[in-house]
């Protein structure tokens, strides 16, 4: 028993050794300790020695310098393609399509309401979004963003009118064209230039993040450089921020990234204490509430966790830190979604139900004296746990609303398809990761690099599995209290690993999901400034920065390249089609008639005109999946005296067309008469409904509206 006892303090205090190494290095290291005292008393004590206060300084300046790059980065970018600054309020409305037009809807509802709480009320009890359903947009939509973004607008347009700070400035534009001339003001007190300009603020935090988990994960301030160099270089298939604003994805990624560093220190402390799981849960919370995909991050981080459990290179303690603060942050998002049913039927949390589960029967799992047996129990005992737990909670709950989700899955790897699913593959970023996309980030070295440090990293645990194999250190001996602190080294970077793995797995699926993958591997591409795992490759640390530098130098051929098109591009936003339209709408229609259409123009409509709809583009809901197949009959092959009959259903008074979407091409099987093909058996020898409105509306329809783009049918 001694012995044990003491092979289990030499395993710990060589995992202690070997963190407190890790966070050092002779050049460019986080942070250096001297533990000599007069040395000490000399320079300072503790963490405030001169040396450290250097290094600190660099790290904030680093940080400061790569998140003000990137907001003016992407702002830039934002500008030269919209001309943003000299357009209308109203053409600024309106360059924010689809999904984005709805999103910034109700930011604009909060502030033009009497009061803040006026505007949230409205809201939470929304009749027009799905007449005449009334909905908590604040539940379904995950408007927690627009929510602090309207609280900040409101704050900042009063303090600084009581002030008498000027905070925009407005001038006239000539647009030509035969067009009427517009006001365009520029500055934070124009509500869509406050709201894009914080979006792009928060991802330049978002940077300057990422830049210090490079120079964390990796012990070397060059790894928080080669992350920010990486993520500039390969812009493009890292985000997509600079032409999409209001989208989800670019206010919770941020909070996914501060969430991942969490994790990663939890992993990297010998003995955390429960302080950690309050701190991931914080993080959780905050990028779970602007983001219903968020689940399908989390479930990966759960499962990447638990295999790094399972290989037995940490114990159940720090599992149980990070699960429970993903747990709390789980409940914690249910309540503020106001019970979103669709949370405890997702995999995640049928993930964390399973995880618990087995870390509570570790005493039994490990009698098994054979390593391999354990892993293969424990893994497929997870992965039957989520299925089951996953189908549990979908039958209580009687919850059909993510069925899409398998759906999708299915006919991506099957012949299988329908409406629904063909309404999201048809849509390139629900597509399979482009063919060039692993070339274009291999031109900037990112993916040549990652492999190199996936190959050092795996011979490195090999090696270690080796040594300690040789050394007899079997961790079947130990006692179970030192079971469950049972600590490796190494273990953060095998999470990493795996979470690349997860998110590779998630970006070839589904190319939208790229977002977590690339940004990942420029992430990754930090160890290569690694002592700990290239150190030993260099007799000196000034050889391994001199071939940092060459890498980088290599990287920017291609990378700058990359930053040069970007910058190329120019344009400048015009809808004058659209805008007709919608300033007919608010000058001829009552503002109680109910609108029904094409989803992105319907966000339009309910943005500008503030008139009811039927549909919209947040496509996640059952319900409003049925209702758009409904709208959408439209573009079928249907008769038009039983389009009419499904729209009065709906209580519709007036149907807008858009000839693009009759005259879609039909090669790829992705117009809507061959969607609707699919379905429609019975009418599959009748001409096409939306040519047959155009051409003849009566005596079902009747035109009310149009020009070379829209048509608006009375019923």
């Amino acid at each position: 028993m001694a012995n044990k006892r003491k092979q289990a303090q030499n395993l710990e205090h060589s995992s202690k050794s070997q963190h407190h190494r890790s966070s050092q290095g002779k050049h460019g290291s986080i942070s250096r300790r001297d533990d000599n005292p007069s040395n000490s008393e000399k320079s300072g004590s503790g963490l405030w020695t001169k040396e450290n206060v250097f290094y600190i300084a660099l790290i904030v300046a680093g940080a400061c310098i790569s998140g003000y790059l990137h907001r003016n980065h992407v702002a830039g970018m934002f500008e030269r393609d919209k001309h943003f600054s000299h357009l209308s309020e109203l053409e600024r409305e309106l360059s924010f399509r689809t999904e984005m037009g709805l999103y910034y809807s109700y930011y604009k509802t909060m502030i033009q309401s009497p009061s803040f709480l006026s505007g949230l009320q409205e809201i939470m009890f929304d009749n027009v979004t799905e007449y005449p359903k009334t909905i908590n947009t604040l539940k379904r939509f995950n408007l927690y963003p627009e929510v602090a973004l309207a609280i900040g607008y409101r704050i900042f347009d009063s303090v600084t009118k009581f002030m008498n700070i000027v905070t925009k400035q407005c001038w006239e534009t000539n647009r030509g064209h035969n067009l009427p001339p517009i006001i365009s003001c520029e500055g934070l007190g124009d509500a869509p230039y406050f709201y894009v300009e914080s979006v792009f603020f928060w991802n330049g935090i978002n940077m300057a993040v990422l830049f210090v988990f490079g120079l964390y994960l990796s012990g070397s301030i060059f790894g928080g450089i080669l992350v920010v160099a990486s993520f500039f270089y390969n812009h493009g298939e890292c985000t997509r921020i600079q032409w999409t604003p209001p989208l989800r994805e670019n206010f919770a990624y941020p909070f996914l990234v501060i969430q991942m560093f969490l994790v990663t220190h939890t992993l990297k402390t010998p003995r955390p204490d429960y302080k950690y799981c309050i701190l991931i849960a914080m993080a959780t919370i905050l990028f779970m509430l602007p983001w219903q995909f968020a689940q399908f991050a989390l479930l990966t981080q759960t499962m990447s966790v638990f295999a790094v459990y399972i290989l037995q290179f940490i114990g159940s303690h720090k599992v149980r830190i990070i699960l429970l603060g993903q747990t709390i942050g789980l409940c914690v998002s249910y309540l503020f979604l106001f019970g979103n049913e669709m949370l405890l039927a997702s995999f995640f949390f049928a993930a964390l139900v399973t995880s618990h589960i087995l870390l509570s029967l570790e005493w039994l799992i490990e009698k098994i004296k054979i390593r391999f047996i354990i892993w293969l129990t424990q893994g497929i005992s997870l992965l039957g746990g989520i299925i089951s737990v996953k189908y549990l909670m979908s039958k209580i709950l009687s919850l059909k609303d993510d069925a899409h989700i398998g759906d999708i899955l299915k006919s991506k790897f099957t012949n299988y398809s329908n409406f629904h699913t063909k309404m999201y593959t048809c849509a390139p970023e629900f597509d399979f990761m482009e063919a060039a996309t692993p070339g274009r980030v291999s031109k900037t070295l990112l993916l040549p690099c990652v492999g190199i440090v996936l190959i050092m990293i795996i011979y490195q645990l090999l090696k270690n599995e080796f040594e300690s194999w040789k050394n007899n250190n079997s961790e079947n001996s130990m006692e179970p209290d030192e079971i469950k602190h049972r600590s490796k080294p190494n273990a953060e970077l095998v999470y990493h690993v795996f979470q690349l793995a997860a998110f590779t797995v998630m970006a070839v699926i589904i190319m939208r999901l790229k977002l977590f993958w690339t940004p990942h591997l420029c992430l990754m591409t930090s160890l290569l400034a690694s002592p700990k795992i290239f150190g030993g490759l260099f007799k000196d640390t000034r050889n391994q920065i001199s071939v940092i530098v060459v890498v980088l130098a290599l990287m920017s051929y291609q990378g700058i390249g990359n930053l040069n098109h970007q910058w190329s591009i120019l344009g400048e936003y015009t809808n004058t089609p659209m805008e007709e339209m919608v300033e007919w709408v608010k000058g001829n229609t009552p503002q109680n008639a109910v609108f029904a259409g094409p989803m992105p123009t319907m966000a339009t409509i309910k943005l500008v005109t503030k008139r009811p709809i039927v549909n919209h583009p947040h496509y996640e809901d059952t319900e409003l999946r049925e209702r758009t197949k409904i709208v959408y009959a439209t573009y079928s092959r249907k008769p038009p005296e039983e389009v009419k009959k499904g729209l009065l259903g709906l209580q519709v008074d007036y149907l807008i067309l858009e000839n693009t979407w009759c005259i879609r091409p039909s090669d790829s099987g992705c117009s809507m008469q061959a969607i609707w093909d699919l379905e429609d058996m019975e009418n599959r020898n009748r001409p096409s409904t939306c040519l047959e409105l155009y051409k003849k509306p009566e005596p079902n329809f009747k035109i009310v509206f149009k020009n070379r783009t829209y048509l608006i049918l009375k019923l």
